[in-house]
C-alpha cells in the first residue's frame, strides 16, 4: 500500500509523466492526495470526496468522472425541483430500490454471475454517463424550450432516470467489491 501526499509538487514534465506510469503499473493500493486533477484522472481508478456534513462517499473513476457525476446531480436536482414532478415518495422509494441492489448475498466469494456483473459494470456506467452528457448538451440549447417543449421534458424525465440508474449501479459496484 502506497500513501502518497501532494506527490507531483515541484517535478518536472519528465518526472510527473515517470511517476504516473510507475503508479498505473503498481498493482497494490494507492491514496493519493493532490490539487493536480489531470495527474488524479491519469492515475486513480476510484475517488473518495468529501459530501459535506462529515460525509464521505465513494465514486468509480477520477475526478473528472466524480466532477461530472455531480454537475449532472446537481442539475436533474434542479430540474427535477423546477418542475415538480419528482416526489419524495419516489426519492425515498429510489433509495431503498438501490440500497436493496446493492445488498451482497453470502457476503463471501462472488459467485460467477456477481464476478461477470461487476465485469460489465464499468462499460454500462459509461454508457449511461455519455448518454446523459448528450443529453444535458441538448438540454442546455434554450431553443430547444421554444422549439419542442414536450421533448425537453422527456429529455429531462430521461436524464432523471439516468441519475437514478447510475446511483443504483455505482452503489451496486462498491457493494460487489466490498
Amino acid at each position: 500500500m502506497l500513501v502518497l501526499d501532494e506527490p507531483t509538487n515541484d517535478l518536472d514534465i519528465e518526472t510527473l509523466e515517470l511517476l504516473e506510469e510507475l503508479l498505473q503499473e503498481y498493482t497494490g493500493t494507492l491514496f493519493l492526495v493532490s490539487h493536480d486533477r489531470a495527474f488524479i484522472d491519469n492515475v486513480v481508478t476510484q475517488t473518495i470526496a468529501s459530501e459535506g456534513d462529515g460525509t464521505w462517499r465513494e465514486y468509480a473513476g477520477g475526478y473528472q468522472d466524480w466532477a461530472d457525476y455531480q454537475a449532472g446531480r446537481l442539475r436533474d436536482e434542479a430540474l427535477a425541483a423546477s418542475s415538480g414532478k419528482r416526489s419524495d415518495a419516489r426519492a425515498a422509494e429510489t433509495t431503498a430500490n438501490a440500497k436493496a441492489a446493492a445488498q451482497k448475498p453470502g457476503g463471501g466469494k462472488l459467485s460467477w454471475k456477481e464476478a461477470r456483473e461487476l465485469e460489465e459494470l464499468p462499460q454500462r456506467i459509461s454508457a449511461l454517463e455519455s448518454e446523459q452528457k448528450a443529453i444535458g448538451e441538448r438540454l442546455a440549447d434554450a431553443r430547444l424550450y421554444q422549439s419542442q417543449p414536450e421533448e425537453a421534458q422527456r429529455l429531462a424525465a430521461r436524464l432523471s432516470e439516468i441519475d437514478d440508474q447510475l446511483v443504483q449501479l455505482l452503489e451496486r459496484w462498491e457493494a460487489l467489491e466490498g
